[in-house]
């Protein structure tokens, strides 16, 4: 039976329900037209059932048994080709939908089925209707997903996210029904008269007529996380790109891009007490996977490319997914006749000028790669250790002709010596080089001994005894002070930086070994450990480094410029935050219209 629509707008005294994952829900399903619904009775189901009957967008019809319900909307999924959502309460009701799910399942309908709950921590506690939907048949849904209460800002987003996925699953591979199972506390409040802004996201395919438009009103970024090396066409694409909408791809030393608009701009972004404007842009075009740049350039709106149509929203700001290799993506908005390097110019302007600008550090992983980025051996790869030894890389460039990796994908410490040996047993006439700390090579040191190891592998071991990103000043864990070495920073194993104990591993196993406790015995050896041609034995420098002058380095190398009105402006939001609370700033945001 269909709703009276009239009676319901023109004299309910309910609007929308005051729980905002509802809200979310409610937006969304407008935001990507679908407006037709078969409701089903129940209680954990009215606040959605309620917002809804009383917005003009939808149509709604009543279904007492659930399972016609869900058969009523493959029906109409079938006859209009476009998405049915059903809805019903807790108990055994969502069990109904299985047979209509199923054969939606196999005929690839667009059936969403929201089931309502309260929550899954009272599942298995002997209380009333509150059936367990966390495990669901494969073939009764394309995606599932939960919609949880909003407590804060991260809960709103992941909400989003969530809704968003489940919606376009409709429509992937084919298409198919999906689940929606969402959260309620039963308010009582439908007061809101609009729905707060919710942030919709859009997948787009090469079998689309019309695509989106580039924003014009605003700078444009490529960030690019850990992606294979670039082939000269996808090269060319992006660089044409970039060409036509005056962008920069913003790279870490896994991004793989080696184009002429590459920019490492993690100097001038990673500032604490100073911002550049050439630091915020309009829209950023996503590619890759993992990154390991902290300090990236961000943006207002996020594109998000890749083949795999999945949301990945690294930034919080994604809005439209292009399920399509990239290089499609890249010459279709490309234009020929285009040459802007504004951006990238400005930029490498502000780059080169903090980098002749940073002071004397002290003897340190940054301090090593400030001396060895540009002498690095033509033609070589280098793999790195996360976390320090990769973030302290990627402060500067590496020549054009050198290829770098780390382990981002997992982003343990674990296995980077193994992936850099694996790689150097593909090409043993290419010269390999590899930057790890100490907690990450002893854990991976076996591969030291393997018996195919080659003589074009260089290790540096950066040997301060400990987990030291643990220690450096802006870690969570700092406060702890020499009290983080006992447990949380892992100090004293192996050897606690024993003088023997690698110089002797490494030499039996027939290494060369080199060996640097301070600058001057450093620049006494580095020369021969990037010397470019594949020398009689692998080379394993060890270099002794101080908890203290990591720290100072890093900090240093992030505070070069203080920017007084910036640090006055960030004090007074510390200090606002800390009498209000985030709750506090919400509300006082939400007072100003901001």
């Amino acid at each position: 039976m269909h709703v009276g629509n009239k009676f319901n707008k023109m004299g309910s005294k309910f609007k929308y329900t005051n729980e905002r994952n509802v809200q979310i829900v409610i937006a969304l399903l407008k935001a990507h037209g679908i407006h037709r619904v078969i409701a089903s009775p129940g209680t954990t189901n009215m606040t959605f059932v309620v917002s809804i009957e009383n917005d003009p967008w939808f149509q709604v019809w009543s279904s007492v048994d659930e399972r016609s319900a869900a058969y009523l909307a493959c029906g109409m999924a079938a006859e209009t080709g476009e998405p049915v959502v059903i809805s019903c309460t807790g108990a055994t009701a969502s069990r109904n939908y299985m047979p209509g799910l199923t054969e939606a399942y196999y005929r690839k309908l667009p059936v969403l089925a929201i089931t309502s709950t309260r929550g899954n921590h009272k599942i298995g506690h002997l209380i009333d209707q509150q059936i367990d939907r966390r495990n669901i048949p494969n073939d009764i849904a394309m995606e599932s997903v939960t919609i949880p209460m909003v407590k804060d800002k991260e809960d709103e987003r992941y909400c989003e996210i969530e809704a968003n996925k489940a919606i376009l699953a409709l429509s992937l591979n084919g298409g198919g029904p999906v689940h929606i199972n969402m959260y309620t506390k039963y308010s009582h409040d439908f007061s809101v008269s609009d729905i707060p802004h919710v942030n919709a996201i859009y997948r787009h395919t090469m079998l689309e007529k019309e695509w989106p438009s580039v924003p014009q009103d605003g700078r444009i970024i490529i960030s690019v996380g850990a992606h294979a090396n670039f082939t000269e066409e996808l090269t060319n694409a992006v660089d044409a790109f970039c060409a036509t909408y005056d962008a920069v791809v913003c790279c870490d030393h896994t991004s793989g891009y080696h184009g002429k608009y590459e920019v490492h701009a993690q100097l001038v972004c990673g500032q604490k007490q100073w911002h550049s404007s050439l630091c915020d842009a309009h829209l950023c075009i996503h590619l890759g996977e993992v990154s390991g740049d902290q300090f990236c350039i961000r943006a207002k709106h996020t594109w998000r490319v890749s083949p795999d149509g999945a949301l990945r929203d690294t930034f919080g700001t994604l809005r439209r997914v292009f399920m399509m290799p990239e290089v499609e993506f890249f010459k279709h908005y490309s234009k020929e006749e285009s040459t802007h390097t504004e951006y990238l110019d400005n930029l490498n302007i502000v780059i080169d000028n903090m980098k002749s600008k940073l002071p004397e550090l002290p003897f340190s992983n940054i301090w090593m790669a400030q001396q060895m980025s540009d002498k690095l051996p033509s033609g070589s790869e280098i793999h790195f250790g996360i976390l320090h030894s990769f973030r302290s890389w990627n402060f500067f460039k590496l020549p054009e002709n050198v290829q770098s990796k780390c382990n981002v994908g997992g982003f343990g410490i674990d296995g980077g010596v193994s992936t850099m040996m694996g790689a150097s047993f593909v090409h043993p006439d290419k010269l390999f080089i590899g930057v790890f700390g100490d907690l990450a090579f002893f854990y991976d040191m076996n591969v030291v001994g393997n018996r195919h190891v080659g003589n074009n592998i260089r290790i540096m071991l950066i040997n301060n005894g400990k987990g030291n990103e643990f220690r450096n000043y802006n870690h969570p864990c700092y406060f702890l002070g020499d009290e983080a070495d006992e447990y949380v920073a892992a100090a004293g194993h192996y050897g606690n930086k024993s003088s023997k104990l690698v110089k002797d591993y490494a030499t039996d196993l027939g290494y060369e070994y080199l060996c640097a406790n301070n600058k001057e015995e450093f620049l006494s050896v580095v020369d021969k450990f990037l010397n470019p041609t594949i020398t009689e034995k692998p080379i394993l420098l060890e270099v002794f480094t101080e908890t203290h002058d990591e720290s100072i380095a890093l900090e240093t190398t992030l505070n070069m410029i203080v920017d007084s009105k910036y640090k006055v402006k960030e004090a007074m939001k510390d200090v606002v935050r800390t009498v209000l609370g985030d709750t506090g700033v919400s509300v006082v945001k939400k007072v100003l219209g901001k």
